[in-house]
């Protein structure tokens, strides 16, 4: 049995494998340039930020019909479940599809049509958190969440992401003052690639509760304390962070200094299908690059449900967090062992 945990920074359209991108490519009519799935897997090379972009963009045009975005969630749901993951809240870029003509309607209604059977076909609870493009204008960020109005009931909160450098988070300030009048949670991408200022300004202009990356907090000691004081969690992406070279190597990750500083740090897996790894991967990796403890691995899974948008649900928080506290580590959970379930 792996560790139960949330998962909270998730991009569904990161989750697209080569060997499902080429299915709905055959589906759709969409010729990929690519010669087959080995191709495609060794294109999943990355230089930075914006390498990454490049290809993420290029791939999501085979995603067409509700259908598409159905077996796109579905296929996550099913990954996660085996690596533990009871309740997961996923991102979605609406503005990048209705830029190629696909509508708000068939990019919601399809993921719901996996989201809204999640709990009984995966055991795994969801929220659905849309994102704004932040290298998009403000203007189209405000007509995005007009198109998302009749989908309201499906839509927990906005986020921001995307290319970080350039754009800081006071760029979307009127956005997110709307999202906030419509009861809407607020999460944003900052302090991956940005410096920790813009980490301070998501938290002071767009009143977000949760902090998407974060990693450049350690560069502020005051930053690093309010963050404490205030409880704000931190959606960490380990593997992420290598892949995108944001870290050189993970055994150089803040994350043990930001445990030790009080950080409510949580382990995700960003845009697994491209960055080796979905999130036990991620817990895995951590716990053996880093020597974390059994103990650091349970706080790790309880900050997940800790920092989730259960506030509807309190029961089935605690639920959660009593799974968590009950689970009992096997012999291979202590860190530098081998591959476990975790």
């Amino acid at each position: 049995m792996p560790l139960p945990k949330a998962e909270l920074h998730l991009h569904i359209e990161g989750t697209l494998e080569p060997e499902l991108a080429f299915a709905l490519a055959a589906r759709n009519g969409v010729e990929l340039p690519y010669a087959d799935t080995d191709a495609l897997r060794k294109a999943y090379q990355f230089e930075d930020l914006q390498s990454f972009l490049n290809l993420y963009y290029e791939l999501m045009t085979v995603l067409r019909t509700e259908q598409d975005f159905a077996d796109l969630a579905d296929a996550y749901l099913a990954r996660a479940a085996a690596q533990g993951v009871r309740h997961a809240e996923i991102f979605f870029d609406p503005q990048a599809h209705l830029a190629r003509g696909v509508d708000m309607g068939t990019v919601v209604e399809g993921l719901w049509r996996a989201l809204g059977s999640s709990a009984a076909n995966h055991g795994v609870s969801t929220r659905l958190i849309m994102c704004f493009l932040r290298d998009e204008s403000a203007e189209s960020a405000l007509a995005t969440l007009e198109a998302a109005k009749p989908y309201l009931d499906r839509i927990t909160g906005v986020g921001l992401d995307s290319a970080e450098v350039g754009h800081p988070p006071v760029k979307f300030r009127e956005v997110y003052e709307a999202a906030a009048a419509l009861g809407l949670r607020r999460v944003a991408h900052a302090g991956e690639e940005g410096p920790p200022e813009y980490i301070t300004e998501a938290l002071d202009v767009l009143g977000i509760e949760r902090v998407d990356h974060g990693l450049r907090c350690m560069e502020d000691p005051r930053l690093v304390e309010r963050l404490v004081r205030e409880r704000i969690p931190l959606t960490l992406c380990p593997l992420s962070n290598v892949r995108l070279r944001a870290v050189d190597v993970l055994a150089e990750h803040p994350l043990p200094a930001m445990i030790e500083a009080g950080l409510l740090c949580t382990v995700n897996s960003d845009d697994p299908a491209y960055f080796g790894g979905y999130v036990a991967d991620n817990y895995h990796a951590v716990r053996d690059a880093l020597g974390l403890s059994r103990e650091q691995m349970r706080e790790l899974a309880r900050n997940s449900f800790l920092a989730s948008f259960l506030e509807d649900d309190e029961e089935l928080r605690a639920r959660y967090l009593a799974e968590v506290d009950a689970f009992e580590f096997g012999p291979g959970h202590g860190p530098a062992h081998g591959q476990t379930h975790g």
